[in-house]
């Protein structure tokens, strides 16, 4: 407690770094208490590096506290609306636009197999799409293909 004590602005720069890092790293940036704690953590330290604060553990417990609130009263809204913004549209993928000739016959109760990059692909269609069509691939899921006929 001693090497903590006596390197307070230090301690709280490496403990305020640790939350931020956690709060990005492992968490994922979901929850934000610890980014708060890390902000006032590492402002806290900026401020006993200037002296603009006593170097004493209350004043730096104190600090923090208040620089963590103000932190979360000023970043809660920009935050959160940032995380309400986030894309719905699926990802494409490499295999999505692949364009083959059907051999067997697709319908919705028919899913047959298509053997592409080594791997056996059933094949899913709303439609009904004989033999010897042109058909591309919608969307692709883990070992399934959605397919649509050319025109």
């Amino acid at each position: 407690m001693n090497f903590f004590t006596e390197n307070l602005a230090q301690s709280l720069l490496v403990v305020g770094l640790i939350l931020l890092v956690i709060e990005v790293a492992v968490l994922g940036f979901t929850t934000f208490f610890l980014f708060f704690a890390g902000v006032g953590a590492v402002l806290t330290s900026v401020l006993l590096y200037m002296g603009i604060i006593p170097d004493t553990l209350l004043s730096a417990l104190l600090s923090t506290g208040v620089l963590t609130l103000i932190a979360a009263l000023v970043l809660w809204r920009p935050l959160k609306s940032m995380q309400a913004n986030v894309s719905v549209k699926k990802a494409q993928g490499d295999l999505v636009g692949h364009q083959f000739i059907l051999k067997d016959k697709v319908s919705p109760t028919e899913s047959p197999t298509h053997s592409y990059s080594g791997v056996q692909w059933h094949l899913v269609s709303d439609d009904v799409i004989e033999a010897g069509t042109r058909v591309e691939v919608i969307e692709a899921q883990v070992g399934i293909f959605h397919i649509r006929a050319m025109d």
